[in-house]
This record gives C-alpha cells, structure tokens and sequence, in this order.
C-alpha cells in the first residue's frame, strides 16, 4: 500500500499541532550477531548492554521467527538497539553502507572525549577517520561489524548560534533544493529498480 505522504501532511496541517515528542528512545538496526555486536558496542565504545531479549514471533503478524532485541545505554538514557534475526542474515545485508544510505552519530561531550574514541578506536584496530569539521559540530566515522557508518560527534563551540542562523533560512533552502531537484526525483520515480 502506497502512502501519499504529501496528502497527509496536507491533512495533519488542518488537525491540532501535533503534540511534543521527548526524543529518541532508540534507533534500531540489524546485525550479523549479537555477541560480536555486543562486544563491539560495549568492550570497545563502551555502551553498557542493558537488554537482550529473545522472542518467538514478529510483532504484529505472529509470524513464527526466533530474534534477539538488544539494547545499548547512551549517556544521555537513550538506547542504540539490534536485532539479531538469524533467518535471512547472508552476508550480503552486513556490506559496508554509504554514509548517506545510512549512519547515525553519537554526541561526545567534547572535541577532547571525541578525540580519546578516536585514539580508542585506532588503537583497538578499527579504521577511523577524521575530525571533519562540519561547522557545526565535528565529527569521526568508522564502521560497526554489521556494516554501519557510525560517528561519533562534538558540537561546535558557536553550534547554537550556527544552527539559529541556519532555522531562519530552512524553509527557503529546502524550497530551492526542492525545485533544483525536482526533475531528478522524477526521472528515478520513473524508472524500475
């Protein structure tokens, strides 16, 4: 079933605002397995395992199919979660993926903690790259064993002013790159993939 997700931010518009969300609780991936994961995220990046629990059935459908949800606790009480269902895990969905398909970044405290990961991370062996200064924030980057471009990031010392100049431009930027890219988008929702 397709969405018309144009539609439905025409009709949320006209419904009460939508009420205010706390933030993330978790974002969750697949892995290859969920030992080398955890050793991964809490021996070498040191994020505690705070679950891991094993089900029977995917949710909603009741579909017989036996996975572990993991959990990892971020400092600030949020989670970095994996599934780890063996049926269906060939190789070929843990190949490193382009940062821009997909990756998410962690917040260091400081440009020093993002420093001492990346030292970290050189020393135990894993291809780390970086700072990259962004601007407004500077981040490092690396790979997880399941294939996942993960940075690890500091915000900049102007980081609330950047960003405040960024909010007063935002729905102008995104209503020029909309037009720039317009003929593109339509060409790749034409072709079959």
């Amino acid at each position: 079933m397709a969405i018309d997700f144009a539609e439905a931010a025409d009709k949320a518009k006209a419904i009460n605002p939508a009420p205010a969300l706390k933030g993330v609780h978790h974002s969750a991936f697949r892995c290859r397995d969920a030992e080398e994961t955890r050793k991964f995220y809490e021996d070498i990046l040191g994020l505690p395992l705070k679950a891991a629990l094993v089900f029977e059935e995917e949710p909603g459908s009741g579909r017989a199919i036996p996975y572990m949800h993991l959990f990892f606790e971020l400092g600030d009480g949020n989670y970095v979660a994996f599934f780890d269902v063996p049926e269906g895990a060939h190789s070929g969905k843990f190949k490193m993926k382009w940062g821009m398909d997909l990756h998410f970044a962690m917040e260091a405290e400081s440009h020093a903690t993002m420093m001492a990961f990346k030292e970290r991370l050189d020393q135990a062996g894993v291809p780390c790259f970086g700072p990259i200064d962004h601007h407004f924030v500077h981040s490092i980057y690396f790979y997880d064993p399941n294939g996942i471009n993960v940075e690890i990031t500091c915000r900049d010392p102007k980081h609330d002013e950047i960003m405040a100049e960024e909010s007063a431009n935002a729905a102008e930027i995104m209503a020029a790159w909309t037009a720039r890219t317009a003929a593109q988008k339509a060409l790749n929702a034409a072709q079959k993939t």
